[in-house]
């Protein structure tokens, strides 16, 4: 299986840890990994239709952090929706990774292994079914 996985560099502190779990579990796995990097989570729809063609599925990691305004939930409802959208138009699966909206801080750390290895292992358990 070759999997993508798509890493926003936006709060890279964290996003760099979720991607080292994230290997460590592909690599578990048998998993061929393919990693590309983008400015932020909202940014991360047009890279998953450029991997897609060439991938049996993709993974996105990222942490959306609560904020003042309603900007948060914005960024990744929209990620989300249209990432749901490219799964059923190429028919593979996008798993998501992305920690938020509505994050604190301190909850967005503690989850970071959990929800890369949800993300890779979501999209493996669809390829192979």
């Amino acid at each position: 299986m070759r999997l993508g996985i798509i890493v926003a560099d936006f709060n890279k502190e964290m996003t760099e840890k979720m991607l080292a779990r994230a290997e460590e579990v592909a690599s578990s796995l048998g998993i061929d990994v393919v990693v590309k990097h983008v400015p932020g989570v909202y940014d991360m729809p047009l890279q998953i239709k450029k991997m897609l063609p060439s991938v049996d599925a993709v993974a996105l990691l990222g942490v959306v952090k609560k904020g003042k305004t309603a900007h948060d939930r914005i960024v990744a409802e929209n990620a989300a929706r249209l990432a749901a959208d490219l799964s059923l138009v190429f028919n593979k699966p996008v798993a998501l990774g992305v920690i938020g909206p509505d994050a604190p801080l301190d909850v967005a750390r503690e989850r970071l292994d959990g929800y890369a290895e949800r993300a890779v292992l979501a999209a493996y358990k669809l390829v192979k079914e």
